[in-house]
């Protein structure tokens, strides 16, 4: 598959009723894996629905593979969606192999090509122990896997993924983002919405951030941040000669404030040119033989990213 836009929305815009769920938006995915990010309410299950053909735009033109997706069984065939709502039933009888081995006849591959799949499958998501027995058996967890199972089972180009994370133990939930950081580096695209940020930031560095039906940001989260002026970058440096090193860097220019511990040994500022800040840390580490213990800086993350473009 080629680098080019794999989904594409072009000034989207979806209404339930007098209710705006999406409004002008316009995106693009290309492989690898993107987050969608916001709160509850923010349209990112409506822009699910849409790529994945469950809805039509009220206006504007989405495309999946190049083809619209609603109602669409050559976009279908190569999508695999986990979608939020738990569509396995506990008290189903089947058993977990015969399950999967159904769908993908349903896909059209033969029975022993389906079985074989089916067995790697769970085998990848986990579940190898697990492939003869019955789902009113399985764990919240387990079922959680095989939802990702039936997504992947075909090898689809898009997988599309609604809070995969949910139900999941922490070991779970680590694998999960491995395989899913794996699936993006084959090329394929991942599609992952989500509210747990630092998990996130595990998976991809690309996000959308969206709120009241509106993309309020997209690309590589730290480009967001270094575009985002309004908010002087924070950063946390630790040394055992704060006062001396405070006042070195009181001597140029770019500083929006800054503040120093003895006790804590570190020094505190804010700079809206971060990039000018490291480079004259790293001169004064190598010609002037400053000591620098530790370097943080709580704005370097996702949730900054999201706090301050979203708000609290």
């Amino acid at each position: 598959m080629s680098a080019e836009a794999v989904i594409l929305l072009e000034n989207v815009s979806r209404w339930y009723g007098n209710v705006l769920g999406l409004s002008g938006v316009e995106l693009s995915f290309e492989p690898g894996v993107t987050a969608l990010l916001g709160p509850n309410g923010a349209g990112k299950s409506t822009l699910i629905k849409l790529v994945t053909g469950l809805l039509r735009p009220s206006s504007g033109k989405v495309s999946v593979f190049g083809e619209p997706p609603f109602a669409n069984p050559r976009v279908t065939r190569r999508l695999g969606v986990v979608p939020e709502e738990e569509e396995l039933r506990p008290s189903a009888p089947v058993k977990a192999r015969d399950f999967l081995v159904y769908l993908l006849t349903l896909h059209g591959f033969e029975r022993q090509e389906a079985r074989r799949r089916a067995e790697e499958t769970l085998a990848a998501v986990g579940l190898e122990g697990a492939a003869g027995t019955r789902l009113r058996a399985f764990s919240r967890g387990m079922r959680q896997r095989l939802r990702l199972a039936q997504a992947i089972a075909h090898d689809p180009d898009l997988l599309v993924l609604d809070e995969p994370l949910t139900g999941l133990d922490p070991v779970g939930r680590r694998e999960f983002i491995d395989w899913i950081r794996g699936f993006g580096a084959r090329g394929k695209a991942v599609l992952v919405s989500s509210h747990i940020l630092h998990e996130v930031e595990l998976m991809t560095r690309e996000v959308v951030l969206m709120t009241a039906g509106r993309v309020l940001a997209s690309g590589n989260v730290h480009e967001i941040r270094r575009l985002m002026d309004a908010h002087p970058h924070r950063i946390t440096v630790s040394t055992p000669t704060p006062k001396r090193l405070a006042a070195r860097i009181l001597e140029e220019p770019g500083l929006h404030s800054i503040a120093f511990s003895e006790e804590a040994r570190e020094v505190r500022l804010e700079t809206r040119e971060p990039e000018r800040f490291y480079r004259l840390l790293h001169r004064l580490v190598l010609e002037e033989n400053a000591t620098v213990e530790e370097l943080t800086s709580p704005d370097d993350n996702l949730e900054a990213v999201f706090h301050y473009l979203v708000g609290p």
